[in-house]
């Protein structure tokens, strides 16, 4: 056979020329024949029947065997359908009535309501007014040891004034420090305002709104405003006509004995001639005359705070013990 009639190797079905080469059979020596027909002639021993019957004997595979999780049973749903009712039109009273039950209900709710809030109410009320009771009692007694104290001082004034027009060769020094001592002295009132303001921020409680208390809440403010201005024109005439005659005439052992009490008051005095005594009777006019205005709005403030104490216990059936 000549080279041109040799078959090339088919390389179309997607079988390269080393495929087609490796798929040619291979010589085979005697001893792999011998041992394939002596497979053959085992083969050819077996028996139609021995064959069945070990077909018999091993059954194939159960279900449970391959899938051995069993599948959940199966349940009817249940399914529940609303009743079909039939609903007719009512009468037009059994609407009204409705209507007017509801209304009801509504007006007690509101009633019921109104009811607690006016309880609640009239117990806050009663709780400020009681504490301002208080605090107008406490008021009243501040005010008049604070009235006892400033006529104390208005009679050291009228003593100082009175000594202060002798001749410096014969003035009683040892009045005249005491007189000073005496005159040097302030008893500031300072109000219980802790029911005051609490009732000031309630005015639109009905109990409050509907009386005559912040009229009598403004009179005593009034007068207390009143009463601190005079208080601080006191203060700035102590240290503006006081103090420096303490400081430039009064030695230091009596200025100390007067404030301290370490020990008793002597005549003795320094750098003092008869126009320091004429100045000081001067100032002393001034300050009799605010002395004399604290007494004078003293006086006035307590009246205030008597009268608006007894309007408080008529009107709220108070009890004033």
């Amino acid at each position: 056979m000549s080279k041109s009639s040799q078959k090339k190797p088919d390389t179309k079905a997607g079988h390269s020329p080393d495929d087609v080469k490796t798929s040619r059979p291979r010589k085979r020596n005697g001893a792999s024949k011998a041992a394939d027909k002596k497979v053959v002639s085992s083969s050819q021993d077996v028996s139609p029947k021995a064959s069945d019957e070990s077909f018999v004997k091993s059954p194939a595979p159960s279900t449970e065997e391959i899938n051995p999780q069993k599948p959940a049973p199966v349940t009817d749903m249940e399914v529940h359908h609303h009743p079909r009712l039939d609903h007719n039109p009512k009468p037009w009273k059994e609407y009204l009535l409705e209507g007017f039950m509801i209304f009801v209900a509504v007006m007690m709710g509101f009633i019921a309501e109104n009811i607690r809030e006016e309880i609640t109410n009239n117990e806050h009320t009663r709780q400020l007014t009681s504490q301002l009771v208080t605090d107008l009692k406490a008021d009243t007694v501040h005010l008049n040891e604070i009235y006892e104290e400033e006529k104390k001082i208005m009679r050291s004034n009228d003593s100082l004034f009175s000594l202060l027009s002798q001749p410096l060769k014969t003035a009683d020094m040892l009045r005249i420090q005491k007189a000073i001592i005496g005159s040097h002295n302030l008893w500031p009132f300072h109000p219980s305002a802790g029911a005051v303001s609490a009732i000031k921020n309630e005015l639109h409680l009905k109990q409050f709104s509907e009386s005559h208390i912040i009229k009598y809440i403004s009179a005593y403010e009034a007068h207390t405003e009143l009463v601190r201005t005079v208080q601080d024109i006191a203060l700035q005439y102590q240290r503006n006509f006081l103090d420096p005659f303490l400081r430039y005439h009064f030695t230091p052992d009596n200025l100390n004995a007067a404030f301290y009490h370490s020990s008793p008051l002597t005549a003795q005095m320094r750098n003092l001639n008869q126009e320091n005594l004429t100045q000081l009777r001067a100032d002393m006019v001034l300050i009799r005359i605010n002395t004399k205005e604290l007494i004078d709005d003293n006086r006035k403030l307590k009246a205030d705070a008597v009268s608006m104490l007894e309007y408080v216990v008529k009107q709220y059936n108070l009890d004033e013990k």
